[in-house]
């Protein structure tokens, strides 16, 4: 019987006794199979969310089993749901609480670019008060859908470097959202 590795080494040098890979790849793989997202769900994604942590697609395949509900020991934040322009202060505060380095998912229309409500009272997509990484289409999106959004999410947390956050590229967007 063939032994099965559940997790790519990331490219370094082997030998006998020995692995040596750089620090940003040993983090990278680590952070990508440990997330801890913050469901912020408003309306009908949440239900799909709901059904892609139950058993049939166990969202805990992908080492993202803790939810938290607390956004100061979360780092993926998924946005599902219509969020009205009210809730665009509150949702910028609880993105502001989380500690760095963190991520953010649009999950369904809605979440993405207002979805089938373009009326005054409904925000345009969430990119327009937080920057997001991953944007999931549907309305609402499948389990599937949502699960290919985390493996997004996990390539680019694998592959970002630790030296990003720092990185005027990135200052410069967080300075459009007026973030400091």
């Amino acid at each position: 019987m063939s032994e099965v590795n559940l997790v790519e080494a990331p490219p370094g040098v082997e030998g006998s006794g020995f692995f040596a890979t750089s620090l940003d790849k040993v983090i990278g793989m680590a952070r990508s199979n440990s997330l801890w997202p913050l469901p912020f769900a408003t309306s009908c994604c949440g239900i799909e969310f709901m059904a892609t942590m139950a058993s049939h697609y166990d969202f805990a395949r992908f080492g993202a089993e803790r939810l938290s509900f607390s956004p100061r020991q979360a780092d993926l934040l998924m946005v599902m749901g219509t969020i009205a322009k009210k809730m665009g202060p509150v949702l910028r505060q609880v993105y502001l609480q989380m500690a760095e380095p963190r991520w953010v998912m649009a999950v369904g229309a809605c979440a993405s670019s207002g979805g089938i409500f373009d009326t005054y009272s409904v925000l345009q997509g969430i990119d327009e008060v937080i920057p997001v990484d991953v944007y999931v289409p549907g309305c609402p999106p499948r389990p599937e859908a949502i699960l290919d959004g985390v493996l997004k999410i996990q390539e680019l947390v694998k592959n970002e470097s630790l030296r990003r956050r720092n990185s005027p590229e990135y200052k410069e967007l967080l300075a459009k959202y007026g973030i400091q």
